[in-house]
């Protein structure tokens, strides 16, 4: 059994994650703790609490970070990709739960304190609120079992930034959390848009979840119709790639994927903030600034076809399970 920490800024890309988690076998969700990114804090945090109700999550919902850390390279919430609302704007109902007390971040702590080493954290965001839940405990890297990155962009596949030349959206959004945690000593597997951007999802692949997946299927080709619409405004193409559910992916099957182990450092000033660096572990270098860093895994190619796959099969496992 997996026991999952969903850290989300909840748009469209990130509820298909979540319900591609929820209805994954042998996997446990301990939390969903929510952030500012696809939209404010409050919005994807009321997202979570509707997936939660909609689709009968267990897990507690906890309210996490507003801003970030420290300079980022974006302003405001990209409504042109998920809508005003981050789920394409369908229509949410009044909602009857609420999110926890306690704060995100401590929630990270307190949920891996209760089960050392046996909790992967699953981070799909900006980095702010595992940033946070470093300076709470700073043993944390010694207590996770492992943390699934989707963010940033190497160069492998020819894929580089897609909020600037070199910079990723989730890194971009908080860079200074993103490289304090790349360098915190957590187990750490980056699975950024060298791989995501290789994994294709088409008109007749929502076609076919709307038709085999039950509810989840219907929800998802709802919500994608936004998103759709927007990739197709910029590739000319009606197809979106998948970005957080290929960092579930790797946690449910990671021999999909080939990986690089590496030292990551993130840029957090300049023309190039947001940008995620890597270079191969123990090298010297005339900055000090790479050395005795711990080693991450970076994700440089996927077996697509087989992830896809593994998608529509979960979430066909969803037909007949219990939602509200």
């Amino acid at each position: 059994m997996k026991r999952v920490v969903f850290d989300t800024d909840i748009g469209i890309d990130d509820a298909m994650a979540l319900l591609f988690l929820h209805f994954a076998r042998d996997v446990e969700l301990q939390a969903i703790v929510t952030g500012f990114g696809n939209a404010s804090v409050d919005s994807t945090t009321r997202n979570a609490l509707y997936l939660k109700e909609k689709f009968g999550i267990e897990a507690p919902v906890f309210r996490g970070a507003t801003e970030p850390i420290g300079p980022s390279l974006l302003r405001g919430y990209p409504d042109f990709v998920h809508g005003r609302n981050g789920l394409g704007d369908i229509d949410i109902p009044d909602l009857g739960c609420r999110a926890e007390s306690q704060p995100g971040a401590q929630a990270i702590v307190d949920v891996v304190r209760q089960y050392p080493g046996e909790v992967s954290i699953v981070a799909v965001g900006r980095m702010t609120n595992v940033a946070a839940a470093l300076e709470l405990c700073p043993e944390l890297p010694q207590l996770v079992q492992q943390l699934v990155v989707m963010g940033g962009a190497f160069g492998f596949n020819g894929h580089r930034g897609n909020v600037s030349p070199v910079a990723e959206a989730n890194i971009a959004g908080d860079p200074l959390a993103a490289d304090r945690v790349f360098t915190s000593g957590l187990p750490t597997t980056i699975v950024g848009l060298d791989v995501t951007e290789e994994v294709i999802m088409d008109r007749a692949y929502f076609d076919s979840l709307r038709k085999d997946a039950g509810l989840a299927g219907r929800f998802i080709y709802d919500i994608s119709r936004y998103y759709l619409a927007f990739h197709e405004s910029v590739t000319g193409r009606y197809a979106c790639p998948v970005h957080d559910s290929s960092a579930v992916a790797w946690l449910l099957q990671p021999d999909l994927f080939t990986t690089l182990d590496s030292t990551i450092r993130v840029a957090t000033e300049g023309i190039a903030c947001g940008q995620t660096v890597w270079a191969a572990p123990g090298t010297r270098y005339e900055t000090n600034g790479w050395d005795g860093l711990p080693v991450c895994g970076i994700c440089t190619a996927v077996d697509s076809d087989t992830l896809l796959q593994l998608y529509a099969d979960t979430l066909a496992s969803a037909v007949g399970k219990p939602s509200r």
